[in-house]
């Protein structure tokens, strides 16, 4: 079991690597961790052959169970470093098919976690997304790569920021332990269903809720105006469900 650490900061020891030292410091014994500070590597597409370290990185990446992304957001993205690592990593994450699609490539199965950090405070990350791009860019990357997504890091509010918060400290301890297992081949279908299923039945039930309320005003017994009534009113609530979940559930704090 092996877990690489990517760094794609400017500074070595900074907050975005003190996140990620502090992840790999915490996984269980006996599990490997490795560190490549992209700064330190000259990083070219793979028809450039003097000077370019990209074959090197990519027998890392294949020797490893596990990577870590770990980069800081600039301009409400991902920044410049770890962007052309993964834009020189294409031909290698994808195989591209005569008329353009893409399939994925050798890496197909291993897992990733993503992390990042930014200038904005908690809430105004929470509210705004600040964050948000960057985690979306890397997670279309390995998307597209077959890559399996374990879960993401942030930490907002280090313009003056020297330490980790101890909030944070304790996320990275958990992270350290999750990745520490081989995971298994993720298959969450079933467990989707039981969510799907779940849903639909409180949809239900609050509809039909509603439209007692509903018949108490307008005795109304028509099939036309119950089953109207019912498909509205299911669809604004599972709508708004959606978007509740959608947004708390997704927004980086």
């Amino acid at each position: 079991m092996k877990v690489l650490g990517i760094l794609g900061s400017q500074a070595r020891h900074g907050i975005t690597g003190q996140l990620l030292q502090t992840v790999l410091d915490n996984v269980a014994p006996g599990v490997e961790t490795e560190t490549i500070f992209l700064e330190d590597y000259q990083i070219h597409p793979v028809a450039v052959q003097e000077h370019n370290d990209l074959a090197f990185l990519v027998k890392k990446l294949a020797e490893s169970d596990v990577w870590i992304w770990a980069a800081p957001t600039y301009w409400r993205t991902i920044n410049g470093i770890l962007k052309k690592f993964l834009d020189c990593l294409r031909p290698e994450l994808v195989y591209t098919k005569a008329n353009g699609d893409t399939i994925p490539g050798q890496f197909k199965n291993k897992h990733y976690l993503s992390i990042t950090d930014c200038y904005v405070s908690s809430f105004e990350n929470f509210v705004a997304g600040i964050t948000d791009e960057t985690f979306k860019a890397i997670d279309r990357v390995m998307t597209a790569a077959g890559v399996i997504r374990i879960g993401e890091i942030v930490c907002p509010g280090t313009l003056h920021l020297q330490q980790l918060p101890a909030s944070k400290v304790k996320l990275c301890q958990r992270y350290g332990q999750k990745i520490s297992h081989r995971p298994r081949k993720d298959d969450s279908t079933l467990k989707r269903y039981l969510q799907l299923f779940c849903m639909i039945a409180l949809m239900s039930f609050l509809t039909m809720v509603i439209q007692q309320g509903l018949h108490s005003l307008w005795s109304i017994s028509n099939f036309w105006f119950n089953y109207g009534s019912f498909v509205i009113i299911f669809c604004a609530l599972l709508f708004a469900l959606l978007h509740f979940v959608t947004f708390w559930k997704h927004r980086r704090r």
